[in-house]
């Protein structure tokens, strides 16, 4: 029976142990793969050679890609479950009741990190048959019990980008072994080996290949199994020896892409601006790529002309005072190790300019004048470098004042015509532009001499009886000659009478007339008498002319005679009648 048990447990592990071993010679040397095809077939049937290669071909004919999850990072939690043979080292020990036994076992390990995790193990063993001394011959009759392990502790795995995961592990627990009885027996003399719970403890380790980012093969693990049963002849603790194989699936969660090839660093750089003039200062900036997060690393630069000054992490100035024109190069280096790929270098040109002179325009404001009016000149001058400027002016007539941006042209004493002006700038280094504008100047303008101006007539047509007086019709002109002269305060006024041929005593009816007109403005209208002189003239007509006299006209007094207002009775105008209240 124990043959037969023993046998079966063979067949089983080789079954599970050929195809993971076919696996992992897939990733050796093809001396290597050759020599392990031999062992397998050596080993499967003793009755002759079994090929391999068939069952090879068919597995990694069919083969993961890397799309399938064979190249993900280490998983967070892995999960085996496998067939496990445990048996006594010697074979034959006294006081070890782990003679030998088959049965599976499961673990669940937490990895904290690529390399290290914790590890839960639990087997389960069955005991078909146990070996009897003191007959002669031994005998070894059926019988029954199991086995159960519970152990924790850490692992260390060795862990790559390839498939293969050899690992190392110690794990201290317990075991609990039940009663061992005959078959077929009952009674307490059956009862061969009582129950007992011990300390227990594993150290080994084993080999996984995988498959799959969520699952993979362990080929093989094997362990040394320390336990403390009690001796059966003195009822004392004892160490046990057992080694315990096992081989299993292992499903794999978590996890994600493993960390990405670290890259050869570069580096870049960049100045600005490009382009200077002597005393100006370059911005430099360094772009490093590919660096490692955990590392500092280390940034130096060189010029070949000026001064260059590190500031923070990537970047420095450039100081070019006193440097002459040309073209340079900054070189930057940055590092964080001395291994290859944990350096690099970069160059960028840069180039100090020549200083360039100014340039200036200018402008006149207004640029047409009176002799005596000034203009206002605006000159723009710049400097592609930025030096400090002077200004200075110049004008073919005239005078000009100022010496910053703006000046003022003075007419006093110029003849009409145009005035040139220039205007210079000059900057710091002795370089100096200059332009011009103009000013016309005019001579001032001749006011117009004042005219007289004729206002309304006066008629006396209407009152037969009274020739001369003014009636009411006469007021409404004299009205408006009266505002006229208010609103003109420096005029004076003409009035000039005139009588029919057909009168008698024209010429007395002509001076009452003009006096009579004067008197209505003056006594009525409050205008200044000295403001308005009376003639007599020699046109037909029963009627009184008006001429306003502004300051500086003159009156043409041809063919009229002034009146002698003394020798002349003035007749008052007629009163307007109020109407009863």
């Amino acid at each position: 029976m124990r043959s037969s048990v023993r046998m079966i447990a063979t067949a089983a592990f080789t079954v599970l142990l050929m195809p993971m071993c076919l696996l992992s010679a897939a990733a050796a040397q093809p001396s290597a793969a050759a020599n392990e095809d031999k062992s397998v077939a050596s080993g499967a049937d003793p009755a002759g050679p079994v090929t391999a290669a068939p069952v090879r071909a068919a597995l990694f004919e069919a083969s993961v890609p890397v799309s399938g999850g064979l190249h993900y990072g280490p998983p967070r939690i892995e999960l085996f479950l496998g067939y496990s043979y445990l048996r006594a080292v010697p074979s034959i020990s006294a006081d070890n009741r782990l003679a030998w036994l088959n049965g599976g076992s499961a673990s669940i390990a937490l990895n904290l990190n690529r390399h290290l995790g914790i590890v839960g193990d639990f087997g389960g063993f069955n005991d078909t048959e146990i070996k009897l001394f003191g007959t002669n011959p031994s005998s070894v009759p059926d019988s029954s019990g199991t086995v159960y392990t519970y152990l924790f502790g850490p692992r260390l795995s060795f862990r790559n980008d390839g498939r293969i995961t050899p690992f190392a592990q110690v794990l201290f627990g317990g075991i609990h072994a039940s009663e061992v009885t005959l078959s077929d027996c009952t009674g307490a003399a059956c009862i061969l080996l009582p129950s007992e719970d011990t300390f227990a403890m594993t150290a080994g380790g084993g080999l996984d290949v995988k498959v799959h980012r969520h699952f993979a093969i362990r080929v093989i693990q094997a362990e040394y199994l320390m336990t403390r049963f009690e001796t059966r002849t003195t009822g004392d603790t004892a160490r046990q020896n057992d080694i315990r194989l096992s081989s299993g699936i292992l499903f794999r969660f978590g996890g994600g892409p493993p960390p990405a090839p670290q890259l050869p660093v570069a580096y870049s750089c960049s100045v600005n601006p490009a382009g200077v003039f002597p005393g100006d200062t370059i911005a430099v900036t360094g772009m490093a790529q590919n660096l490692n997060p955990t590392r500092t690393p280390v940034y130096t630069w060189a010029v070949d002309g000026g001064t260059v000054t590190a500031g923070v992490p990537s970047t420095a100035s450039i100081a070019t005072a006193g440097l002459a024109a040309g073209s340079y190069t900054l070189k930057g280096h940055v590092s964080e190790g001395e291994k290859a790929g944990e350096s690099a270098d970069c160059t960028t040109p840069y180039v100090v300019k020549a200083f360039e002179p100014p340039t200036v325009s200018c402008s006149a404001n207004p640029s047409s004048v009176i002799i005596g009016d000034s203009s206002t000149i605006t000159a723009n001058g710049v400097s592609p470098q930025n030096r400090p400027l002077t200004y200075s002016y110049s004008a073919s007539s005239g005078s000009v004042s100022g010496t910053g941006p703006s000046a003022i042209l003075s007419t006093a004493g110029a003849t009409p015509g145009t005035i040139t002006v220039s205007c210079n700038v000059a900057d710091d280094k002795g370089q100096s532009a200059s332009a011009t504008t103009s000013v016309v100047v005019g001579a001032p303008a001749t006011a117009p001499k004042p005219v007289t101006s004729e206002l309304c007539v006066v008629h006396f047509e209407r009152d037969g009886r009274r020739p001369s007086r003014v009636d009411n019709e006469a007021k409404a002109c004299l009205d408006d000659i009266a505002l006229t002269l208010q609103s003109s305060s420096d005029a004076k006024l003409a009035v000039v009478g005139n009588a029919s041929r057909s009168e008698k005593e024209g010429r007395k009816l002509a001076s009452e007339r003009v006096v009579n007109t004067k008197a209505y403005l003056v006594n009525e209208k409050g205008i200044d008498a000295s403001r308005i002189a009376v003639y007599t003239g020699s046109q037909d007509g029963k009627t009184v002319s008006t001429t306003l006299i502004p300051t500086g006209a003159t009156l043409d007094i041809d063919g009229n005679t002034p009146v002698d207002e003394s020798a002349v009775k003035a007749h008052p105008a007629p009163t307007a009648k109020r109407s009863p209240q």
